[in-house]
């Protein structure tokens, strides 16, 4: 990575960083080198090249899953070994959305009465946290309840496999104030620029049969689109499905496919949601789907203002801000848990 200075100081960054991300990542940077202790940059491995990265973590503290919260780390394995989920390949990097994601929830829900006080403040139907479903009550990388289907196979959405498919960052069980039992899909972003796009506009695989430049007509014929004909994902027919979330009229006057550029992401977890809400075999009675990103971000808000307008603002989705969370614990009963607010707020610049 090119060195760059910075307020008296060189940092190894990369040169396509916006100025909220350049900001964020110094910050990360000094965190790691005057808070953890770590100043030996890591590699950053690219076309065959291998770059030195200040931001990365050496090989030789990798392992310890740095910046993750130590008084959650034994928690957060030992949901790992239980509830199987990747750890994403950059974990290794303090702008890590996963780790951060981990070190938002995971801190809260140790403490299930004190979490549905602070979550209420971002979720106001949340009553209490279901801790007999999932793990205590939540998951990491959620994408399948072991205790509806054993094995998910390809999942709900079809995109399922060991290399990818659609998860969302956290999900929590929860009980609303009519005592039903209810699912919340979260999607973290920390220093993102935009959501995941459409892969398959971009797949190799495409043939000229596909076409992106019409929602109507795919909407008439599935086949034009990539995911459809050729991985036989289960993305259009869950779509036309629930034209409850996803109105039809609204995606043909997009013109071209609306899921092209960063609401592919969204729409995906909303998908997620909606098959779990519909579903006869899932005991959860509504499925919310919302994304959290860091209050300086503003760089996602275009695409998830114009995802709620095609979802007609549908409740069913939402956004939040980290210091939401962060500044409700810093008030809460539990003296871990105000502490725990302090330690992140610090770390992540909230």
């Amino acid at each position: 990575m090119p060195k760059q200075l910075i307020a008296g100081k060189e940092y190894r960054l990369p040169g396509s960083l916006n100025e909220f991300q350049t900001a964020m990542y110094v910050h990360l940077i000094n965190y790691k080198w005057d808070v953890l202790g770590i100043p030996d940059p890591g590699e950053y491995k690219r076309k065959g090249k291998t770059y030195l990265y200040d931001a990365m973590f050496p090989q030789d503290v990798q392992d310890e899953l740095h910046p993750l919260h130590r008084p959650i780390l034994d928690r957060f394995l030992e949901h790992q070994r239980n509830y199987p989920f990747k750890l994403h390949p950059m974990a290794k990097h303090m702008a890590s959305s996963q780790l951060a994601c981990a070190n938002l929830f995971l801190p809260l829900m140790i403490f299930p009465e004190a979490a549905a006080e602070v979550l209420r403040v971002v979720k106001p139907d949340l009553a209490g946290i279901a801790t007999d479903r999932l793990d205590e009550g939540f998951k990491i990388e959620f994408w399948n309840d072991p205790d509806v289907v054993s094995d998910g196979g390809k999942g709900l959405l079809g995109d399922h496999c060991p290399r990818s498919g659609t998860d969302s960052d956290f999900a929590i069980a929860y009980r609303d104030a009519e005592g039903k039992l209810c699912l919340w899909l979260i999607e973290h972003k920390l220093a993102e620029a935009e959501f995941t796009r459409c892969g398959g506009a971009r797949s190799k695989g495409r043939l000229e049969t596909h076409r992106c430049d019409s929602a109507p007509d795919i909407l008439e014929d599935l086949d034009l689109c990539y995911y459809q004909s050729v991985r036989a994902f289960n993305y259009w027919p869950l779509t036309l499905e629930h034209g409850w979330v996803f109105p039809r009229r609204n995606i043909e006057a997009a013109g071209g496919c609306p899921f092209i550029g960063g609401m592919n992401q969204l729409w995906r977890n909303q998908l997620l949601a909606a098959a779990i809400e519909k579903s006869s075999d899932w005991p959860y009675e509504k499925v919310f789907f919302s994304v959290v990103h860091h209050p300086r971000n503003p760089s996602l808000i275009d695409s998830m203002e114009a995802f709620r307008a095609l979802l007609d603002e549908s409740d069913r989705f939402s956004w939040f801000t980290s210091d939401s969370i962060v500044n409700a614990a810093k008030k809460s009963g539990s003296s871990e848990v105000r502490d725990w607010a302090e330690w992140y707020g610090g770390l992540y610049w909230v």
